[in-house]
């Protein structure tokens, strides 16, 4: 909630209610998190508000969605993943699946769909002057970031078999290696121009090397490769192949990353009260995303909004 203002209303309260069907009746776009069917119990249901301010777009984020069989049931990032074959596919050979953090569905499949489908019927609605609800099913969204996976499966290019996929670990020249040091690196050289600067810069000179894409051979050269990475530390790595097209980066913990050359560069991360953070993404030429202040206490600007916004 960095950058934001904050306004605290007891919905149970019906003079509250009121207070925030004026500010919908205000609003380009309202955004809700309940469950399906708790705003229309609490007097802020999409036609409701509608009726208020039929421009308004109504951002509706659930996990399952506002209908289907499990619409009704708790859950978090975890089981959305898990039913839309997104965290099956995620973990080693001979491991169990493994949790992305909560990347892929809250913040990929949940957050960026909602803010891209607000933007969409934001745009929409001035052609037609209607709003419409935006239903935003982290399911969806996640399923919908793995379509490339599904396409690849159809095409037989993708094995349900976790870790034995080109973009999943089990390529030689697509993963993690860990070093000398106990650190580790991060390797893509996808292209063969890439790989075949892999080769030279490891120094990879075995014949079976060349069959970069015959997947019988992609456990042994994975195994080969893991020996030359451990035998030099994570900066000597970086310091050969660094900035290279390898397609190379070393893999930072969070205490690390800020103070990275290229993050620092470019203020990828900032200081505000203390708290190192990412910074605002994505840029804008002309308007430029500045972070005007920390996260606001529940309420804190409550007096100053309702003036702002002419609501007595």
């Amino acid at each position: 909630n960095r950058g934001r203002r904050s306004i605290a209303l007891d919905l149970k309260q019906s003079e509250d209610v009121e207070i925030a069907l004026q500010l919908a009746s205000r609003a380009d776009a309202l955004i809700e998190g309940f469950r399906p069917g708790v705003m229309e119990r609490l007097g802020l249901g999409p036609e409701v508000c509608f009726e208020r301010n039929p421009a308004l777009v109504y951002g509706r984020m659930t996990g399952w969605g506002q209908d289907g069989p499990l619409a009704h049931a708790a859950g978090h990032d975890i089981n959305y993943i898990a039913l839309i074959g997104a965290l099956h596919a995620i973990g080693s050979v001979g491991q169990g699946p493994v949790p992305p953090l909560n990347l892929v569905g809250d913040f990929g499949g949940g957050a960026l769909y909602l803010a891209f489908g607000l933007m969409c019927g934001l745009h929409e609605a001035r052609v037609s002057g209607q709003g419409q609800v935006v239903d935003v099913a982290m399911t969806d969204g996640a399923a919908h970031l793995m379509a490339m996976m599904y396409s690849l499966k159809h095409s037989a290019m993708w094995s349900d078999h976790r870790g034995t996929n080109m973009l999943d670990g089990g390529a030689h020249f697509y993963g993690t290696f860990e070093c000398a040091d106990g650190e580790w690196v991060a390797i893509g050289s996808i292209e063969p121009q890439f790989y075949a600067l892999l080769l030279e810069k490891t120094g990879a000179s075995d014949a079976l090397f060349q069959e970069q894409m015959d997947r019988t051979h992609w456990p042994d050269l994975k195994a080969r490769l893991g020996e030359i990475f451990r035998s030099r530390t994570r900066d000597e790595w970086c310091a050969i192949m660094e900035g290279s097209d390898v397609c190379f980066a070393p893999v930072l913990a969070m205490s690390e990353a800020p103070d990275h050359p290229h993050n620092r560069a470019r203020e990828t991360f900032i200081e505000r009260d203390g708290v190192v953070q990412p910074a605002p993404a994505p840029r804008f030429s002309r308007t430029r995303a500045e972070l005007s202040h920390g996260p606001p206490s529940p309420g804190q600007h409550r007096a100053e909004i309702l003036k702002d916004w002419g609501i007595n």
